[in-house]
This record gives structure tokens, sequence and C-alpha cells, in this order.
């Protein structure tokens, strides 16, 4: 199968860990809370939106995972990677408690830790397989995609008991 080939190591950032960077600022850190020490991004403001807002934070957060195989860190770190990604989905499902935790868990700044830890010190290894990323992405849309459909299953449920009945 074809091979991911790692992109060659230079002192200045490549323009997709560029990209990386501003997403993942946009998406945890962008806006200062006023007199705090704390930024929020976009991310936990659209886990407010019901029954889909962190689904479409989520599949924002895959471009992070498709750019971190293309720049060559290991299966592991990707794995890693995709766990942040469903995590920060999973737990926004949860009313009120799922926004709180978007503000604090911070998938994708998380994720841009690990990738500039391997930018930083690249790992000895093999190129990863395309397939291997391929079905990593694709498993993981399949997964963001469910946890979208749960949570609008949840919102509908929640609706139907507001207005009165089952």
């Amino acid at each position: 199968m074809g091979q991911m080939k790692r992109l060659p190591r230079t002192d200045s950032p490549s323009p997709a860990l560029k990209r990386v960077r501003l997403i993942s600022d946009v998406l945890d850190n962008a806006i200062p809370i006023p007199g705090t020490p704390y930024r929020v991004g976009l991310d936990p403001i659209l886990g407010l939106l019901p029954g889909g807002g962190d689904t479409i934070g989520a599949i924002l957060s895959v471009y992070i995972v498709f750019e971190a195989a293309r720049l060559g860190v290991s299966r592991d770190i990707l794995l890693r990677m995709v766990g942040h990604v469903i995590m920060d989905a999973l737990l926004g499902v949860l009313p009120v408690l799922g926004d709180l935790a978007d503000v604090t868990w911070k998938a994708n700044s998380r994720n841009l830790a690990l990738l500039e830890a391997h930018i930083d010190q690249p790992e000895a290894g093999q190129p990863i397989d395309r397939v291997f990323i391929v079905l990593l992405v694709m498993g993981l849309l399949a997964t963001l995609l469910a946890i979208g459909i749960l949570a609008a299953w949840l919102v509908s449920l929640l609706f139907r008991w507001m207005v009165g009945g089952f």
C-alpha cells in the first residue's frame, strides 16, 4: 500500500503547521475572557447549538488529525489525537456540563501540543500507511456522526419532555 511521506524538517513552520495552529487557536483559544487569564474559542460556542454544534466542532478537529498524519506523526500519537476528539464530542453531548468541559478540555490544543512535540523531536520509524490514515479518518467521521445523531436524539427527547409528552 502507499506510504505517507514525512515532510522535510525545516526551522520555519510549514504552511500545514501554520493552518493547524490557526484552527486550534480559533476553536480553543480565540476569545479572551475579560478580567481572567482564560481564553475560549468557537468550540464551546458551537457546543451551545443543540443537537449538532459539538459535532460541527469535532468535524473541524478532524482536520488537525489529518494534517498530523500528513506531517508524519506515529500511529500511537494519531490514536491519542483521535481519542481527544472523540472525548470532546462525547462530553459535548452532556447539557451544560458538556459546554463547561469544552472550555477546559481543549482537545485541539492538546492535539497541537502532540503535533508540535513530534515536530520538535520526530520519532524514527516507518511512515504511516495511507490505508490506515483513510480508515482512521473515516472511522473518526463515522463516530462523530453517530455522536451527532445521539445528541440530536437526546435534544428531541428533552424537547418532547419540555412540551409535555413522550
